[in-house]
């Protein structure tokens, strides 16, 4: 019998092994998947490593976090600054000079940019806003709304922002200076030589099983350990007994070019809604690549269904109400611990992911 059954095999699952392993214990990490490190995952298309699920930006204001990730990867210094394509105009993000002095052929100065974006929210405010489209005119006014906001956000949530709650924007990045750098974090970048090989390092002390489905075989893997940790999806794992939390998905059209160079940018954001795709990664971006080619995904956004790779909870009230219901039953289950995106319905950043799972065998070598 093992110490641990780790089921996943993401970030969080991988952490969890390592620290679990490197305390003593034992530990067998299965995942349902052909290969290891969850939505991390890293192949490598051309001799480039291509994000299959999406791209992956660690970043990290925690000087503890960046160490521990650094014992498994050398990172480069990959700095994370998008653009934005709205027709044929292309804008710097998130919003900042780069962004204002392209929006208005008058506006030069933080004060100019400052007045002309108050002007606008003055002039069309709602004073409560009751949906995104108010709230989002209400922070940045019309313009940066029409342009840069309303049709990526309907395309990636896949109805009007006047149907969307207005909390889904709380805040939106304003900057008044020159500076592209989309996080405020003081570490970011890149594994060099991809993710997977990171989790890899992780995960070398634990057994590994893949294309192991465990809620095929459920208590034949709950007889195979004395603890469990489960990374999948909380409702699933109790048969959607209160019926399915509700996700977006995200769907992927990948396309190897002959070419060296196709969009100068790792991420290209395309904010008209009569564009079908929300971004295009250029993938070779993340690590300088200088190969003769180069590997594009574009991504669309979709309403997940059963059988769909769950990304993005939707925490709205009803959503939220209904995990809750899963967490009290979770609480319940005497040898799982349930963690990670799927796990705990939560966005979470990479660094948050980490910071999670150490919390979590912190936690489980304390019992």
């Amino acid at each position: 019998m093992y110490d641990f059954l780790i089921v996943g095999s993401g970030l969080y699952g991988a952490v969890c092994a390592y620290e679990l392993a490197r305390a003593g214990r034992s530990v067998l990490v299965i995942d349902r998947r052909a290969h290891i490190g969850g939505n991390v995952y890293t192949e490598s298309v051309e001799g480039i490593n291509v994000h299959r699920y999406g791209a992956h930006i660690f970043h990290t204001s925690d000087q503890k976090l960046w160490e521990y990730v650094g014992r498994f990867a050398e990172f480069n210094n990959f700095i994370n600054q998008p653009v934005a394509r709205y027709r044929n105009e292309i804008y710097n993000l998130p919003f900042n000079m780069n962004t204002f002095t392209k929006l208005w052929d008058d506006v030069f100065t933080p004060a100019q940019a400052q007045a002309r974006i108050a002007s606008e929210r003055e002039r069309d405010c709602v004073a409560e806003p009751k949906n995104l489209e108010e709230q989002a005119i209400s922070l940045v006014g019309r313009t940066i709304y029409e342009k840069l906001i309303k049709g990526y956000t309907q395309k990636q949530w896949g109805r009007p922002c006047t149907e969307l709650p207005a909390f889904i924007i709380r805040r939106l990045p304003v900057r008044f200076t020159f500076d592209n750098n989309y996080f405020n974090d003081r570490w970011q970048g890149i594994p060099v030589g991809g993710y997977t090989k990171m989790i890899a390092k992780m995960l070398a002390y634990a057994e590994v099983r893949l294309r192991s489905d465990f809620l095929e075989n459920r208590e034949g893997y709950l007889a195979m350990a004395r603890r469990v940790i489960y990374t999948g999806p909380i409702d699933e794992y109790f048969r959607y007994r209160f019926g399915a939390l509700e996700y977006r998905s995200v769907r992927f059209e990948q396309e190897v070019l002959d070419i060296p160079n196709y969009q100068g940018n790792a991420v290209v954001n395309y904010t008209a809604e009569d564009v079908p795709y929300t971004r295009i990664i250029e993938h070779k971006h993340f690590e300088f690549g200088t190969q003769p080619g180069t590997v594009i995904s574009r991504e669309y956004s979709a309403e997940w269904k059963r059988g769909d790779e769950p990304y993005y909870p939707v925490n709205d009230a009803k959503n939220s109400r209904l995990y809750e219901q899963y967490r009290a039953l979770a609480e319940g289950e005497d040898k799982v611990v349930f963690g990670g995106r799927l796990g705990q319905y939560k966005y979470f950043d990479m660094d948050d992911t980490v910071a999670a799972a150490l919390a979590c065998v912190k936690a489980e070598l304390a019992r």
